[in-house]
């Protein structure tokens, strides 16, 4: 049922610790660095539906050959057009060599995807701009190895026009003002910086050119180039890089927002942006799998030596939480028991929204992804199921065993009322045509619902703009003919842009803001609007403004603005009641204790960045400006 939100992108890296030959004698194939890059880019699909890459270095490659080699694919299935061009290299049968070390320097040397150092990317992008010189990894490239930069990550920075001309003032002339273009040149001027200091130093000391290029690549501060690169990043990022030499690092910022897990064992240190994809790909517990800490790079260096250093100073934690209502994949552990939790925390108000008529109500959900949180709900209602049994055997310890038997045999209705189909696309672009073709795309099951007598109960994990409840979803569960249909949000209302890595930019976009204008509008108070227009145009100059926009907000309870919400999305034709109930913050943080960071919902940005962003969608949408306020 959720709207169409552009998902975070995902980052998959893996440094192999051991020679090559030692792979291909323990697991008989060259390509088990490849082959674990595959699963744990498959496992991470979710995070990247526009394209995908592949960059690979081999360490200490002979002069005059490649050692940097890179594919990037926006069709249809990016993943399997990387890895059918990646395993094209190898050969179709298998040869003979005399011992695994021969064999190993024969692929290293001939197939350009066989190399100690891997990073993978899944694209969902947020500008819109579809072709594979859009995906990442980025090349910053060098003939002096160690200047070589490839780059890949996942983030949004808030402040990439400031970076831009940072830049320009140190004499550079980026190609484009993209943060991605922003943080590799960035990244790259201070590598430089740091390569031609080490030059100038051992070239004084009388050391042949040879001689320096290998102490550079010895005596590189990774942690010294990030750390003077990234201080004046703001935004959400976790980026990852490595240098044309072999050095790596993986990058997080200091408020935690996006994720970033990784393992190290002698053979391996991989990274990616979910836990999972690293238990799946190799077999690990979750207790054998960091969490890398905020404001902290790990730096793999070329000799293997690996660290977790401190880069950015600390800050408040304020970890993604929509990453645990949605993005990631509710197979972590975590994760699974935190959406279950926030379906569980909504069961008391779904139950009064009910008049707790169990016996005429059936639930269910749409789409798949909120059914953790369905899950949730109905032990939520089944607690309550139990207490209400406990109290009626207290009452009356007497009761007849055909009443007893009843009472116990109750349990809610549970139903799956629609089922999507998944061969429909509405690829119809005339509005009236394409909204009939929306109607169809889920199937309902008939007869699942008493017409005219059952309270519908759906949950949803998320609704973000509303247009698809409008547009087809309520139309369709009206035609089981339920009394009312109740909508359950496991997330609280979106009622403000991010920045920090989802595509959710425009405030006019979300049905919350919607629906708090129609009540400003509906109360004759538009002069507010006027007023904190002129506020916000003010504050877009200033350093570190407040989020104006929240005044607005705090006209309204939530229950007033739910309500309008229900009134917006509901079909001038269904015949049903709708009420929609959402989330609250409170609910949520129980549910989620450990990722605090709601902006998206609160308006409390962990950055002054955020803020900015905030005040400007606002004032793009009082001026009727569609651009993207970041």
């Amino acid at each position: 049922m959720s709207d169409s939100v552009k998902h975070e992108c995902g980052i998959a890296f893996i440094r192999l610790l051991k020679p090559l030959d030692y792979y291909l004698q323990k697991y008989q194939t060259p390509a088990f660095g490849l082959n674990k890059m595959y699963l744990l880019m498959e496992k991470q699909h979710n995070r990247g539906q526009d394209g995908a890459g592949l960059g690979v270095i081999k360490l200490d490659p002979e002069p005059g050959s490649f050692f940097i080699n890179r594919y990037r694919s926006v069709k249809a299935q990016p993943i399997l057009d990387i890895f059918s061009h990646v395993y094209s290299h190898f050969p179709k049968e298998k040869l003979s060599f005399p011992d695994p070390e021969e064999e190993a320097a024969w692929h290293k040397s001939r197939n350009p995807f066989v190399g100690e150092v891997m990073l993978g990317h899944l694209r969902y992008g947020t500008y819109g701009k579809n072709s594979d010189s859009y995906c990442h990894p980025f090349l910053r490239e060098n003939n002096w190895m160690t200047r070589n930069l490839m780059v890949a990550g996942n983030f949004n920075l808030t402040n990439t026009d400031q970076l831009f001309n940072h830049l320009i003032a140190l004499g550079q002339h980026p190609r484009e003002m993209s943060d991605t273009v922003t943080v590799m040149e960035k990244i790259g001027h201070f590598l430089d910086d740091e390569v031609q200091t080490l030059f100038e130093r051992y070239k004084d000391q009388g050391l042949s050119n040879r001689e320096i290029t290998h102490n550079i690549s010895e005596e590189l501060d990774v942690a010294r180039i990030l750390q003077r690169s990234a201080r004046d990043f703001d935004g959400g990022f976790v980026m990852a890089g490595v240098l044309g030499h072999g050095d790596a690092f993986v990058l997080r910022d200091q408020h935690g927002i996006r994720p970033a897990f990784y393992y190290q064992d002698d053979e391996v240190v991989v990274v990616t942006s979910e836990r999972p994809a690293l238990q799946t790909a190799f077999k690990l517990k979750s207790e054998e799998i960091n969490e890398l800490k905020p404001g902290h790079a790990l730096i793999v260096k070329k000799n293997g030596k690996v660290t977790e250093s401190a880069i950015l100073d600390p800050a408040p934690r304020a970890s993604c939480s929509f990453e645990r209502i949605y993005f990631s994949r509710g197979t972590d552990k975590d994760i699974y028991c935190e959406r279950k939790n926030l379906g569980y925390q909504l069961a008391g108000r779904v139950l009064e929204a009910i008049d707790f008529d169990l016996e005429n109500t059936v639930f269910s959900f749409i789409p798949n992804t909120a059914e953790l949180a369905f899950y949730g709900l109905l032990k939520g209602v089944e607690d309550y199921i139990d207490q209400q049994r406990l109290e009626k055997i207290r009452a009356n310890p007497g009761m007849h065993s055909d009443e007893l038997a009843k009472l116990l045999a109750f349990r809610p209705r549970v139903e799956k009322v629609a089922v999507k189909d998944v061969k429909m696309r509405t690829f119809i672009s005339d509005d009236a045509t394409r909204d009939e073709m929306v109607s169809h795309v889920y199937d309902i099951t008939y007869g699942s619902v008493v017409a005219g007598k059952d309270n519908l109960v759906v949950v949803d994990d998320s609704i973000v703009r509303g247009t698809t409840l409008q547009k087809s979803i309520l139309s369709i569960l009206d035609r089981l003919g339920p009394k009312r249909v109740i909508i359950v949000s496991s997330a609280p209302q979106i009622r403000y842009p991010d920045c920090y890595g989802i595509d959710m930019s425009r405030m006019n976009d979300f049905i919350a803001f919607r629906a708090m204008i129609s009540l400003i509008k509906s109360n004759g108070k538009e002069e507010q609007l006027r007023k904190l227009h002129q506020l916000c145009k003010t504050s877009l100059n200033e350093p570190a403004p407040p989020n104006y926009v929240k005044e607005l907000y705090e006209m309204f309870s939530a229950e007033e603005i739910s309500e309008r919400i229900a009134e917006i999305v509901k079909p001038d034709q269904m015949k049903a009641d709708v009420k929609v109930i959402y989330q609250s913050i409170e609910g949520l943080h129980n549910a989620c204790p450990g990722h605090t960071g709601d902006w998206y919902f609160s308006g409390n940005y962990p950055t002054p960045g955020g803020n900015r962003v905030a005040n400007r969608s606002f004032v793009y949408y009082m001026e009727g400006n569609n651009s993207r306020p970041y």
